[in-house]
């Protein structure tokens, strides 16, 4: 029964991050600086754009990885 319930958890979790992200897509056209951070990529030519968000990844990044370590040190 154990591994259920384990599974259970970890399925709710799962859905609590997609509500989330799914939040956070919804309201990230409100949000001012999202995607356009100091770091950025942005190369313009004439007929081409090339964007890299490298500094949004880098702060997401760290965002989603202190959640996961508070999470995992709640066990």
């Amino acid at each position: 029964m154990n591994g259920l319930g384990d599974i259970g958890k970890f399925i709710i979790l799962a859905g609590l991050m997609l509500v989330g992200l799914g939040l956070l897509l919804l309201l990230s056209e409100k949000l001012p600086y999202i995607g356009r951070l100091p770091g950025d990529i942005i190369i313009r030519k004439k007929n081409f754009t090339f964007y890299f968000p490298l500094m949004t990844g880098l702060i997401l990044s760290l965002i989603l990885s202190l959640i996961l370590y508070i999470i995992g040190r709640l066990k």
